[in-house]
This record gives C-alpha cells, structure tokens and sequence, in this order.
C-alpha cells in the first residue's frame, strides 16, 4: 500500500544522480552539478515584506489548459495553477497533492482518497468528479490532446480505445466511488502509475467553467483553478501574472503574494534583466557569458543535472531520410564533444542515446558508434552517404528546422558547418516561433527537425514511448514496428528487471535505425537570486512549485 509517498519499489530504486563515463576522453568528464554559494542560513528565516517573484520562462507559452499543453513553458505555469492528484518535493520524491493518500495490492486498481479542504478558486470543492471529467476530457478525441499517447501508457482501461475513436469517453477506467474517493483501473499493472499522476495532462479543470467559455476559460476573468495561484493578468509576449488563490488548502503556507513569468526568448536580454533586479531567476543562462558570471556572480549561478534530452528528429517518412544510411551519415558528423564542451561549455554531456543517464535505474550501454573518436565517426559518415549515393556530383541537400533561440542558432550553425565541411552537405538553417515550430513538427512538415525531450516521470519509459508509432510528438516519423512491440512489452512486464533489459533493447534499435540523432544530454543553468529560498536545486525533472518558494529579506 502506498501512503502518502511512493515506496523504493515505484522509485525504482531512487533518484540517481550518478552519470557513468562516455567512451572517449572528453565525454568521460561527469556532469559537473553546482549551486549558487549560500551564506549559512540561521534556524529561522527572515521573509521579505514584499513576497513577490518575477522569473524568466524563455518563451511565450502557447497554452494554459492543460489538455491541449505539450511544451515546457507551459508546464511551468501550469504547475501553479493546478493541482494534480500528486506533487514533487525538493528532491524530486512524490508527495500528496489533492491525492491525500492512495493505495494498490496488484499496481492495476489504484484508489486514490482526495483531501476534503481541497477548493477551486471560486469556492466549488474539488471531487473526484472533476478528476473522471479531466481524464476523459484528455483521452476524449474531440479535445484533440497532443498528449493524449501520455494517457494511453498510463495503461488506464479503454483509454487507446477511446483515444482511437473506438469507444466513448465514458468508458474510461476511471470512477468516483464518493466525493472524495477515486479508483482507476488499468488494463496491465504499472509500478510507477503513481508518479504518471504528477504530470500536467492529468491536472484537473473546472467543468462548469470549461463548457461556459470553451477555449476562453484560461483568460483573466474566466479562469477558475485548483492550484495555488490564479490568472490575474496577461499581456502576450509581454507578461502573465498570477496572484495567490486564497482559497487553496494550503493558503497558510504559501508565502508568495504574486508570481510574473516574462516571455524573454533571448537569453542575454533575460541575463540583463536578471543582473538589474528585474527578475529573481532566469530560464536559462547564455553560453557566452557562463565563464564570466561565475566569476563576477559566483553567488547567483546555478547548474544542476536535468532529465532532459537535446536531439535532431528526422522525418523517415521524406526521401532521403527513408534511407539509414543517410540518417547515420548525418548524425555521426555531428561533434557533440564540440557542442556540449565549446559551443555550451556549462557541463552539458554528449548524448548516444535517448534517455539520459540521470534516469533513475537505467545504465545504458554506450553504443559502438559512440565508442568511435569524432574522426572515425567522420570517416564512417562519408562511407555511408557514398554508399546511399551522395557525394560531390550529387550533395544531400535539407533544411534543419528549429524554434527561435540563440542557442538553437548556434548549435544549428555549428552542425551545418561540420556537415558541410565532413561530407559537403548544404544545409538551409529555418527558424520558426514556438507555436508554428509546434505545428511544422506535429504535421511532419520538416526534413530535420531540432528537438528536445524532458521526462514526464523519472522512468525510461517517459523518454522511450516518444518515439512508438502512435506518439503524434515523436514517433509518427520512425513508425517502426519492431520499436513499438518491443515498448509494449516492456510496458506490459511486472518484472523490472526485464523492463529493464526491453528498454536497453529499445536504446539498441534506436543506436540501429537512427530515426534521431541524440546530441548532449541538459543541465539546467541558470541565474537564481540568493534571495529566493525554497528553490527544488535537487529536483531532476525541474518541477519548480511557486507555492514553496520564498523571498528573503536582504
């Protein structure tokens, strides 16, 4: 039985921060994971009269319903204004949300027992009613939930079904046994089911308001949530501001008065902002400036090891990309060394492979081709793509899509230079605002594609069901069956030592069929206040709550 925590078993084994070595001599260098220095704190903390946050989110977020969310920023938000069965703590351990406590005897039929001061903004208890309403609403295909895969492998009954447009939405595995009491039924056992419950796609909505104002509920004035805080105002590309909701359960112990996100995609316009008060922590921190800041601003830099992937996406289903070989040929060329150690430089890791190390309870093994130094790699490169009937009579030509940001430019402009000057490759570099890269990606309308993936949960599998055929984010461009079978069955496994050995398989075919090119796995950088406490430095998924944060007096 689980009691208001989740046992080692569903942690799988904990939290893990170890990073084991790569192949070559740069990549052996582990992740090197830092803190702002700190003064040593007395026992009682002195609270700031003015308990208000400003912080940085690096782009303007497309969304705050969370059905329709796919993107980081969006979460971030959201975060804050909903609230799920489940939250995080500091250190990335699942704790209580609405969800005071839950249990299970087989991992399929979980009962999760809902607090009864839990409010929506607007006075309304929160029930289990609301969450039955939430979860179909995510699977229900009228919604048309790009995160909808995320309900499928939750293994909740009929959800693929439903989803599939096979069966309605009522018929989800998912009921109110009373008010307060909800039971979900899932068709196989999952051990981290519990952990699955934190993400954004299954935070709850307000019916009421949902089918009053339809895609307006989200706006100032309309809003109703669950979370801590609510919409108080917000100015496209300008600001979002949300204010305490007074009527969360856990008012009392929310400090913060006000929380503002700023949309600031340049992350020297962020730095500046940052260094002249403005804001309390940014969303990242610019790579040129790393060396220098944690020089001049020792106390205020921040890096810390993330569950984050930084990848290209090629479109398999577009000639050339439809051939191995020049898939393979374009991500050997790639130095990662270059870009993980010179172009970023703030402990970032080359990647060989999906998951990050970070993971907990997955130890991949390196694949051959990241054994190789960079000139062997070259050198298989130009075989390849010789072989696939490219050379210099015939250069492969693409595009390379990705979001705007300078640090996408930058490592855009860098692999385009080494294709080029590796295998003579021409490549047009095309960038696009968040919401219309979003589109070109999820409609294939793109060659090579810059990606990035962070887990939903701390599990392999959060990283690995991405890309299965029916994951409109990520796998509708392998579509491999071989892939699929093998994630099915490691999802449908009650043994975690054979999940285990299936998801190193997965990694194996990924390393074969090269449908992306893994490049370096995330740190989190960035400038953080030491003025801000309550800050989750140890949370790997970056699951920042507003509701634990503080400011202190200077």
């Amino acid at each position: 039985m689980y009691k208001n925590k989740i046992t080692q078993a569903i942690l799988l084994g904990g939290l893990s921060l170890a990073l084991a070595g790569c192949g070559d001599k740069t990549a052996e260098q582990p992740v090197k994971q830092t803190k702002p220095a700190e003064k040593p704190e007395s026992t009682e903390v002195v609270y700031a009269d003015v308990q208000e946050l400003v912080r940085g989110n690096g782009t303007e977020v497309a969304t705050l319903d969370p059905h329709k969310s796919q993107g980081v920023p969006e979460s971030h938000v959201i975060r804050d204004l909903l609230e799920g069965l489940v939250n995080q703590d500091a250190d990335g351990n699942t704790i209580p949300g609405v969800a005071e406590s839950w249990e299970t005897t087989d991992n399929k039929k979980f009962v999760f027992h809902l607090r009864k001061d839990a409010k929506w903004s607007n006075g309304d208890p929160v029930t289990a009613d609301d969450f039955v309403y939430s979860f179909q609403r995510a699977v229900d295909p009228m919604t048309a939930s790009p995160y909808s895969w995320y309900m499928e492998y939750t293994k909740m009954v009929n959800a693929k079904d439903i989803i599939a447009g096979k069966k309605d939405k009522s018929e989800l595995g998912v009921k109110a046994i009373d008010a307060n009491t909800l039971e979900i039924q899932l068709d196989t056992a999952v051990p981290y089911f519990v952990m699955m419950m934190g993400h954004t796609t299954v935070k709850p909505v307000h019916q009421a308001t949902v089918e009053e104002f339809g895609d307006q509920w989200t706006k100032p004035g309309n809003f109703v949530g669950n979370g801590a805080f609510v919409v108080k105002n917000w100015v496209v590309n300008e600001r979002l501001e949300l204010v305490r909701n007074e009527q969360y359960w856990d008012n009392k112990d929310t400090k913060l008065d006000k929380v503002t996100y700023l949309p600031i995609e340049n992350p020297v316009a962020e730095m500046n902002r940052f260094l002249s008060g403005e804001i309390s922590f940014t969303s990242t921190l610019p790579t040129e400036h790393f060396k220098r800041l944690q020089k001049e601003e020792p106390e205020s830099v921040s890096v810390e090891g993330s569950l984050c992937t930084y990848y290209y996406s090629f479109n398999t289903q577009k000639k050339p990309f439809d051939d191995v070989r020049v898939r393979k040929a374009i991500s050997y060329a790639i130095d990662r060394d270059i870009v993980s150690g010179a172009i970023l430089g703030q402990g970032q890791k080359p990647a060989y492979f999906l998951t990050p190390e970070i993971t907990a309870g997955f130890n991949p093994e390196l694949p051959a081709y990241g054994k190789m130094t960079q000139e062997e790699r070259n050198a298989e490169a130009k075989r390849l793509l010789t072989e696939a009937g490219f050379g210099p009579e015939n250069p492969l030509k693409f595009t390379l899509l990705y979001n705007t940001s300078e640090n996408h430019k930058k490592i855009a402009v860098a692999a385009g230079s080494m294709w080029k000057k590796t295998l003579g490759l021409e490549v047009s570099l095309e960038n696009q605002e968040w919401k219309t890269y979003l589109d070109s990606k999820d409609q294939g309308q793109f060659e090579v594609a810059r990606a990035g993936w962070c887990g939903d949960y701390n599990e392999a599998s959060s990283f690995l069901t991405l890309m299965v055929s029916k994951n409109t984010t990520g796998g509708k461009h392998y579509l491999s069956a071989e892939y699929d079978a093998l994630i099915e069955k490691a999802l449908a496994s009650t043994s975690e030592e054979e999940r285990t050995a299936i998801y190193l398989q997965a990694e194996q075919l990924l390393a074969k069929d090269m449908p992306i090119a893994p490049i370096y796995q995330y740190v989190r950088s960035r400038l953080l206040s030491p003025q801000v406490g309550g800050f989750p430095a140890e949370n790997a998924e970056e699951k920042i709550y507003s509701k634990d944060l503080y400011i202190k007096a200077k």
